[in-house]
């Protein structure tokens, strides 16, 4: 076959595969590796493993671990502290001493279909101790638990898993070398690495950030690119020179570049290549495996795939319970981190390549991996259901949170429910307190809600994603609910939880910029606002006022901005401080409910004619709650609430106009 046409299979088998997975809602990762199986030299035949092919997928590998160390972040480690060097630390050592063990073990017990030294043990353990970071933070993304109990714990062991797959890439081929130059090998190898490492680390962030300053001012994607692809190359080039591993090199080409001001582009510009090696890595992966293999040793499979995944989840079970896990939670880490993972492959494959694990025994381990990552969708979204059968006390826990969420909020009414009570949920809960407006706030930070509620703010421990926390802080009986963190998925199922239960209740949503501020303002959002949009604004009215603009022209161009920007902020509602002669002559907002018995129900809007009195409609906002587009084909119903906006004089003819029976 020619090198096009087995170019042109490999990204057919590709796109089919990713699409299956997709229109099946499962990660695209697993429709690589199904490609893989299907056209490999164990099904269908149409294409060989080749060697061009597997160094492609080597590329895969290299840009899979420089994206690692470009999300290496000092603060956020020191961060997670405690769920990275405590419990991450602790699942990988313990994972793989136990899984080294058995692998001992059974090779003395069955040694004729089991045979492994220590150095094979160990390497294979390493492979087994990884998680799916791809499976797994997608399928939390989109459940909106990446801020939930087990979802920061589950983060902190992925984040220690990643990190530890650098010394396992210098141990491997070490581990590899003959036994009479070993302790030889691996003290080489650590020396050339630790020698490396720091010279990179200690010069290198200055002279990265230099060089890439030098390049980003030519103002040229295409140098900024190649560069980048100059940078990854070079540097797993020069770690493969020393005789370490090309993933080594990739990596710390990331962590230097994640220490400039140029990470967020870089992150952006890698990506596609990124994606697209990797999948090719996977495919090579799929190739590898025979599919005979679980037809005639079906029992080691099964044997491989129930211990690793039993094993790992008992043992993050005891250890987040020992750390302080409720049991519900430390079952549920344990679940999600089961499986295998890319990383796993990745070590596996190098395993391979040191001549540390038999060809026979390399497609028994991965068919199992394979069918554990296969499992895990499944695993996860049954997680709820698993925990509540065999956890009685996380359903009495969970009543227990609701109880107290209940009861704090019992005697509250028109109030405002505040999801997320980080610095914007803090400073919205103290300009209503200002105004004397109650509120409840719900959040999952322990520590946050212990000491807020010490303080004797109104929060209470609680998911704002899920219907019965939002019920028992009074959804129904709330007069508005905010949104103040920037989780996308998070604020989609609480705008569902509210559209269904609750359609009567505005909602207003924070989102880091207006990416998605479509898709929220059609799953029920009353208003989005944008951080960037608002800093951009201050920044302009600081800049304006230190060049010289008059400060009150300052604050209007500010205002005509959000008008253009935000329907609700158009004018302003009426008051009784607003007395003197200026402010009853500017423009303001006024809202009308309309009455059952009113004339003008059934009427078009644009019928009612009310731009010729001086007054526009800002927003319409239906009786079930929903917002509705003002236009002049809207046709009015009773109980549509229209926020006119206009001159006092011109306000009320349009009240009356609109409350005439």
């Amino acid at each position: 076959m020619s090198s096009l046409a087995l170019t042109l299979l490999y990204l057919l088998a590709a796109v089919l595969g990713v699409v299956a997975c997709r229109s099946l809602k499962l990660p695209p990762m697993l429709g690589y590796l199904a490609a893989g199986v299907l056209i490999g030299p164990h099904a269908l035949a149409l294409a060989q493993n080749s060697e061009g092919v597997r160094h492609l997928g080597e590329f895969g590998v290299v840009f899979l671990m420089f994206a690692i160390g470009l999300e290496f972040s000092l603060p956020k480690l020191r961060a997670m502290r405690r769920q990275v060097f405590g419990l991450g630390l602790m699942q990988v050592v313990l994972s793989m001493l136990v899984v080294t063990l058995l692998a001992l073990a059974l090779s003395h017990a069955v040694g004729g279909v089991w045979e492994m030294g220590w150095q094979s043990a160990l390497a294979l353990s390493g492979a087994l101790a990884m998680s799916s970071t791809a499976i797994v933070v997608k399928l939390m993304a989109e459940r909106a638990e990446l801020e939930s109990e087990h979802g920061r714990r589950v983060m902190g062991i992925l984040l220690f898993q990643d990190l530890a797959v650098v010394p396992l890439l210098v141990l491997i081929p070490a581990l590899g070398s003959s036994p009479d130059h070993l302790l030889t090998a691996l003290g080489l190898a650590l020396l050339k690495a630790a020698v490396l490492v720091g010279l990179l680390l200690t010069g290198g962030q200055r002279l990265m950030r230099w060089w890439l300053t030098l390049v980003a001012r030519r103002k040229s994607d295409e140098l900024f690119m190649l560069n980048l692809l100059l940078i990854t190359l070079g540097l797993a080039w020069l770690t493969e020179l020393a005789g370490l591993s090309l993933a080594l090199g990739a990596f710390i080409a990331g962590v230097l570049v994640s220490e400039t001001e140029y990470r967020h582009q870089v992150g952006t510009d890698i990506r596609p290549f990124h994606d697209v090696l990797l999948g090719l890595f996977f495919i090579t992966i799929g190739m590898m495996l025979d599919w005979h293999i679980l037809v005639d040793r079906w029992a080691l499979v099964l044997v491989l795939l129930a211990v690793p995944l039993v094993l790992k989840l008992v043992l993050i079970l005891v250890l987040a319970r020992g750390m302080g896990a409720t049991t519900g939670v430390a079952l549920r880490t344990g679940l999600y981190l089961a499986q295998a993972g890319e990383f796993g492959f990745v070590l596996l494959s190098l395993t391979l390549d040191n001549g540390l694990v038999q060809p026979a025994l390399m497609n028994p381990i991965l068919a199992a991996m394979v069918l554990s990552m296969l499992a895990t969708p499944f695993l996860i979204m049954y997680s709820n259901r698993i925990v509540m059968k065999l956890v009685a006390s996380d359903w009495l826990q969970q009543s227990l949170q609701m109880t107290t969420i209940a009861r704090k909020t019992i005697n509250t009414s028109k109030h405002v429910i505040i999801c997320g009570f980080g610095r914007c949920g803090q400073n919205l809960a103290r300009m209503l307190e200002r105004e004397g407006i109650p509120y409840m706030a719900l959040d999952l930070d322990p520590d946050r809600v212990r000491q807020a509620a010490a303080a004797g703010n109104s929060v209470v421990y609680g998911d704002a994603t899920r219907l019965q926390a939002l019920m028992a802080a009074g959804l129904v009986r709330a007069s508005a609910v905010a949104v103040t963190y920037l989780d996308v998925p998070s604020a989609l199922k609480v705008l569902a939880n509210t559209r269904a239960h609750a359609p009567q209740v505005p909602v207003v949503v924070r989102t880091q910029d207006d990416l998605h501020l479509d898709k929220l303002q059609a799953a029920g959002a009353t208003e989005v606002v944008p951080e960037a949009i608002e800093g951009s604004l201050m920044l302009a009215s600081h800049a304006l006022a230190l060049v010289g603009v008059p400060m009150r022209r300052v604050l209007r161009l500010v205002q005509d901005q959000r008008d253009a920007r935000y329907n609700l902020l158009r004018g302003y509602f009426h008051g009784a401080d607003d007395d003197t002669l200026n402010e009853r002559e500017q423009e303001r907002l006024s809202t009308v409910t309309l009455p059952p018995g009113a004339k003008v129900i059934g009427q078009p809007l644009g019928e009612l004619a009310l731009p010729a009195i001086g007054v526009r409609v800002v927003n319409l906002r239906r009786g079930d709650g929903h917002t509705g587009a003002a236009v002049g084909e809207a046709v009015l119903a009773a109980g549509d609430t229209l926020v006119l906006s206009g001159p006092p004089a011109a306000l009320a003819l349009a009240e009356d106009k609109l409350l005439r029976g």
